[in-house]
Formats: C-alpha cells, sequence, structure tokens
C-alpha cells in the first residue's frame, strides 16, 4: 500500500514538472537512439568488410615459401674452421612450388573434425597479351564449386556464371578492372603467358569484382586443369590448400599444428589481416564509447532536473516527512522519479533506434567498387538493444541516487522553521 502511495507521489511530481520531464526524457531518448543506430551501422560496416576479405581468405593457408637453404655448403665446409668466408647472392633452393603430396593432405584435412571445408588452389604470375604490351597479373586456378561453397565465389561475379569454368575448357574470369584495361568482353579470347614462355588461348565466360581495385585490376579465375594446362604442369601441381575452420579462433594453433605436421608453410587468417582485425575493432570501441558518451551526458541532465526539483519542493518534502514519510521513503520518491525518465525514455530510444537504422537500412548505396551491396549495411544484432535498455536505466539511477540521497536527508523542522 505505502509502495502504490509512493509511486503515485513520483507521478505526480513528474508531471507537476512535466516540461522539465519531457525534456529529460527526450535526452534519453535521443542518447538511446544514436547508441543503438551508431553500433548497428558501424557493425554493419564492419561486417561488410569482413566479407570483403576475411569471408574470401582461407583460415589457414598452405604453401610453400620460396626460401634459401638453411643450410649453405659452404658454411658445413668450414664449420671447424677458424677462418672466414664471404658468402654474396644467395640463390634459392632449385625446388618446385607445388606442394609435394598434395592430394593425400588434402584427404587428411577434409577427414579432420575441425575443418568444415579444404579447396586446392594455384597461384601464377602470368602476362596478359595486349597487342604488343604485355600486363602483369596473377591467375589463380581453382575448384569453382568448392570455391563458391567455402568463400561465396558467385557473391563477386558480376557478369557471366561461374560454373563456365568448370564446364568450358580453356576458360577465364577476369577481374572487372584487368577487362577494362584489356577492353575486352564476354566470349573474347586473350592470349596469356607464363613467366617461363609458356601461352595458352583463353575464352572470357565472365568478370568479378572484389571491392578491392589493386586486386580486380591484376587477377583472374581459371579451373585447376586449365591452370596446369597453362604451366604446363601435371595434375598433381598444387600451390596452395585453403583450410576452412569451424571455428575461426582456432585459426592460429591449427597452422602451427598442420605446418609440423604436413612439412609445409603455413599462415593463419589472424596473423595475415591482423592490421584490418585492429582497426575493426578500434572502430567498434570508438561506437561504443561515444554511445556511452551520450548516456552518460543525458544522465547529467537528469541529474540536475532532480536537484531543481528537491529545491522547488522542500515544502513538499518537510511536509511528507512530518506526516511519517522515512527518509527511506523520500529516497523512493525521487529514485522512482529517475528509474521512470529513464525506462520510458529508453523504451522510446529503443524504438527510435531501430526506426532510424530500419530507414538508413534502406537508402540505396550504390557503387562500382562493391557491386554486391546495395543499401547502407545495417547490423540488428539483439545485444545492442539490451546494453542500451539496461544501461539507460543503470544511467538514469545513479543520475538520481545522489539527489535522492540529498532530499532523503532534509531536516523538515529545519525547513518549516525556516518558512
Amino acid at each position: 500500500m505505502k509502495n502504490k502511495l509512493i509511486f503515485q507521489i513520483a507521478i505526480s511530481l513528474l508531471l507537476a514538472r512535466w516540461k522539465q520531464t519531457l525534456v529529460a526524457a527526450i535526452g534519453v531518448t535521443f542518447s538511446i537512439t544514436m547508441f543503438i543506430t551508431l553500433l548497428s551501422f558501424m557493425t554493419g560496416l564492419n561486417d561488410l568488410l569482413d566479407g570483403l576479405l576475411l569471408n574470401r581468405t582461407a583460415h589457414v593457408r598452405l604453401f610453400k615459401e620460396l626460401s634459401i637453404s638453411k643450410n649453405q655448403p659452404t658454411d658445413l665446409y668450414y664449420k671447424n674452421s677458424k677462418g672466414h668466408n664471404f658468402i654474396r647472392s644467395i640463390k634459392p633452393k632449385n625446388e618446385r612450388l607445388d606442394i609435394s603430396n598434395s592430394g593425400a593432405i588434402i584427404s587428411t584435412l577434409q577427414k579432420d573434425a575441425r575443418v568444415l571445408g579444404v579447396a586446392p588452389k594455384i597461384t601464377a604470375q602470368v602476362f596478359y597479351n595486349v597487342g604488343s604490351i604485355d600486363l602483369t597479373g596473377v591467375i589463380n586456378g581453382i575448384e569453382p564449386l568448392e570455391e563458391n561453397r567455402l568463400f561465396k565465389f558467385n557473391d563477386y561475379v558480376t557478369a557471366g556464371n561461374f560454373l563456365d569454368l568448370k564446364n568450358i575448357p580453356n576458360s577465364v574470369i577476369l577481374g572487372k578492372g584487368l577487362a577494362e584495361k584489356m577492353l575486352v568482353n564476354i566470349g573474347d579470347v586473350v592470349q596469356v603467358t607464363t613467366s617461363k614462355g609458356e601461352r595458352l588461348s583463353l575464352k572470357v565466360v565472365g568478370f568479378f569484382q572484389s571491392g578491392i581495385q589493386d586486386i580486380d585490376k591484376v587477377q583472374s579465375y581459371a579451373s585447376i586443369k586449365t591452370t596446369q594446362k597453362l604451366l604446363g604442369a601435371s595434375a598433381s601441381f598444387i600451390t596452395d590448400i585453403q583450410v576452412k575452420l569451424k571455428d575461426i579462433l582456432g585459426a592460429p594453433a591449427a597452422a602451427k599444428e598442420f605446418e609440423s605436421f604436413y612439412e609445409v608453410d603455413a599462415i593463419d587468417i589472424q596473423t595475415a589481416n591482423s592490421q584490418f582485425e585492429t582497426g575493426s575493432s578500434i572502430r567498434s570501441l570508438i561506437s561504443y564509447a561515444v554511445g556511452i558518451t551520450l548516456l552518460i551526458v543525458a544522465g547529467f541532465g537528469i541529474y540536475n532536473i532532480l536537484n531543481m526539483m528537491i529545491y522547488e519542493k522542500m515544502d513538499s518534502i518537510a511536509i511528507l516527512k512530518a506526516v511519517g514519510f522515512s527518509g527511506g521513503d523520500v529516497n523512493k520518491i525521487f529514485i522512482s522519479i529517475a528509474l521512470s525518465i529513464g525506462i520510458f525514455g529508453g523504451a522510446m530510444g529503443l524504438l527510435g533506434g531501430f526506426g532510424l537504422s530500419n530507414l538508413i537500412d534502406q537508402i540505396p548505396f550504390n557503387t562500382d567498387s562493391l557491386p554486391t551491396v546495395k543499401t547502407y549495411p545495417i547490423n540488428y544484432n539483439p545485444n545492442f538493444y539490451f546494453i542500451g535498455g539496461i544501461f539507460s536505466i543503470i544511467t538514469t539511477y545513479f543520475a538520481g541516487y545522489f539527489p535522492a540521497r540529498k532530499a532523503s536527508s532534509i531536516d523538515p523542522v529545519v525547513i518549516i522553521r525556516g518558512k
């Protein structure tokens, strides 16, 4: 019964200063709205960038690095000698760049419980022959179906069908920037030459666009069989094995294990893209910091309004305490006022944040560099709304706590005598 009366008194005080109450509620609403919208947009942007790079990158990449021999003949010869020897122009080992026994490695990896999928790949430096001009580039030999399953290859094919790489012999999908430099269209035939002089005519069956111009201007894709034919290599020739794990966080440990077990070089996605991931983390941190700052500012507004209310309602507080209300009861009244503002403003802010985020999500975003993106990216993560709602209540609680303590300590005798 008493708690009901306390709540009714709190409502009466709120309505008595409804303009100030409305300003405080609008402050909370605005803060929560911007908090939700900012986080939704920034994390959506991070997800977009992750999709452009991380989703197109193997969690673990196995390859064979071109390197010099660790044990040079002269080092072995003069190992126990007190003399000095000088070595210049050390040459790499005369070894093939393909992964030995790649078929057995792929078969073993596919049986590993941690592995989601494995995609073989051939990376080769080539020259695209355009009349008398040779354009330097890279041709990637892939298994189209597996590449699409693991890395969403088809999402980046803007013209043509990626399955044509499998169905049409000696076919190639060119980067959009490269195709523009070569002035070719789908159906045209291009000449490609390797660094060793092997030449092959390839039919253009499509264009792809990754969103990264430096890649689109030099890279192209062909089937593994076509790339092996271009290089004059055997059917077992594979330069890279791309591994996608079920848990990306296990990539660093898996890379070290695979490197040791299969005796190949290995690099994990975190190591290869550490700077990119750092940028994503910083953007998210800034978004949270700005959103929380807005909520704290709104909390100071509530604090000031409640302080003013206490000064103006000294007589009312004195009368309440004189008729039997304890300091704890007065404390509850002003805490109730603060929480009412926080709950109402927070609820409106959550609705406003969702509405504004949805509005941004409908705005067209058309750019040649990102063909798969049609609208501005928004992430509707429920956690953002939960955090925003909880933080609005916590902020307004503490904004009302100190004025409430002050009100509860008022001596009614002093106030009445002062009158």
